[in-house]
């Protein structure tokens, strides 16, 4: 009987070692669940130790057990969009997830174009600070962060939409989850995971660049910059990975600008970061992106290169292009001001193609092809169901060439949804080109309101 004293003391020890069920900070109060979704939980824990989720809004306790190496996991199914709710999580200790939505969730990622905020002096986002408190809007945003090697977890909250967190938040990540919001009626999440100057490749797994001679060639073309990862998948493992368990809805792309240097890669590149997305994600999601502005880049049709590139990418399945030529003032300026039509353009993208509302205006017309004779070309053009029109006394941008392979400036006319090209200097034109200099901008737009996207029909 003299050594009772040591059971509560054994216990205490024992109680200690026990390591507290721990989760990812993408799971935490405030976040958005996607709908409809077998959304995964996850975490860390003892080996072998049970844990008990609850949702509010269901019925059943489910469980798991940790694994020998201490990670656990656990699928939930959610209901349709709605909320708050609560989760609780219970296993040696209890963590309970407060105010979460369920809804639908974007990724929205690249460069400094989708990171601009309030915080760089945009004022359509200054003018929607007095009113733009929501609690229907959350967002997570994720800090610079870089990694050799892929992470399982990466900094962040979650936090409701209101004039201090818009400040600091990517504006056309905000304006896009606004529009969703409005037209849907349901909660929206968006994650943010963008770094101004990075490449395309620090976005992507290293493996699949220096395992591919092409994209190698590019990455090798570009100069290490003081302050920026340069070496491929240094983002992506810090700041896309620990993310891939989380369900969304889709992704949203803004970058290019830092890949102009080796543009004839970057349709590969990024046909090859699309599919390393999907299938960390395990899913085939949407995935629509923005066109890199006109700019005065130093060296000749590098970024009408690049643009190109971009363009050849909407043939990937699921994929849709922004074209916002037309949103620019100053064409000296990388980032244009206009970063609130640039998220409703998105927008529709989602509303027609991943949310299926009837009547949403959000295709640019495409060239399609040429008929050449009489010395003149005729240029038919999709995604123009109302024809074309011209902003202006004549149009803008256009060039011909002959057989010599030298281009002139040209004139058009339009008739429906085909522009009728000619030129005094070129007697027989084989190839014509529009708005296809680096910082050159045009004028002809469906009848709808969208710039026709920048094209030529020559490969020389």
């Amino acid at each position: 009987m003299k050594h009772n004293w040591l059971l509560p003391v054994l216990l205490l020890c024992s109680g200690a070692s026990v390591a507290n069920v721990r989760l990812p900070a993408v799971l935490a109060d405030n976040m958005v669940l996607q709908q409809n979704a077998a959304a995964k939980l996850w975490g860390w824990s003892d080996p072998g130790e049970k844990i008990f989720i609850t949702c509010s809004w269901g019925q059943t306790v489910d469980s798991v057990v940790g694994t020998r190496d201490g990670h656990w996991e656990l699928a939930v199914r959610t209901p349709a969009a709605g909320g708050p709710y609560s989760i609780q999580i219970r296993g040696w200790n209890t963590i309970t997830l407060k105010n979460v939505m369920v809804g639908e969730v974007w990724v929205c990622s690249g460069q400094s174009n989708m990171e601009m905020c309030e915080n760089w002096g945009l004022p359509d986002v200054k003018a929607e600070l007095p009113g733009c408190a929501n609690d229907r809007i959350r967002f997570f945003h994720v800090p610079r962060t870089t990694s050799a090697s892929v992470q399982d977890d990466c900094p962040g909250r979650w936090a409701v939409c209101d004039s201090s967190e818009l400040k600091s938040f990517s504006a056309i990540g905000y304006f896009f989850g606004k529009k969703l919001n409005q037209e849907l009626g349901v909660p929206v999440g968006l994650i943010e995971a963008s770094w101004g100057g990075t490449n395309g490749e620090d976005w992507t797994p290293a493996e699949l660049v220096t395992g591919d001679s092409v994209l190698k060639a590019a990455e090798d073309k570009e100069e290490p910059k003081n302050g920026w990862p340069y070496l491929s998948g240094y983002c992506y493992n810090a700041m896309i990975a620990p993310l891939t368990r989380f369900s969304i809805a889709g992704a949203l792309w803004y970058q290019g600008e830092s890949n102009v240097v080796a543009p004839d890669a970057y349709a590969k590149l990024l046909a090859v970061m699309i599919g390393a997305w999907r299938k960390a994600w395990d899913k085939p999601f949407p995935f629509y992106y923005v066109q890199i502005a006109p700019f005065n880049y130093g060296v000749r049709d590098q970024a009408s290169l690049l643009r190109e590139q971009e363009g050849k990418c909407q043939d990937i399945e699921g994929t849709g292009m922004v074209v916002i030529s037309d949103l620019v003032s100053d064409t000296m300026d990388i980032h244009p001001k206009d970063k609130h039509d640039v998220g409703l353009r998105l927008a529709n993208w989602a509303l027609a193609e991943t949310y299926h509302r009837p009547g949403v205006t959000y295709k640019n017309p495409r060239f399609q092809h040429m008929e050449a004779g009489g010395g003149r070309l005729k240029l038919s053009f999709g995604d123009a169901p109302n024809g074309l029109l011209v902003r202006g006394p004549m149009v803008l941008t256009l060039q011909v060439a002959g057989e010599d392979r030298i281009f002139y400036p040209a004139e058009g006319k339009v008739d429906g949804s085909k522009i009728e090209v000619w030129s005094k200097l070129v007697k027989q034109p084989v190839a014509a080109r529009y708005q296809f200099s680096n910082a050159g901008i045009g004028n002809v737009y469906s009848k709808e309101g969208l710039p026709v996207q920048p094209f030529r029909t020559d490969e020389w």
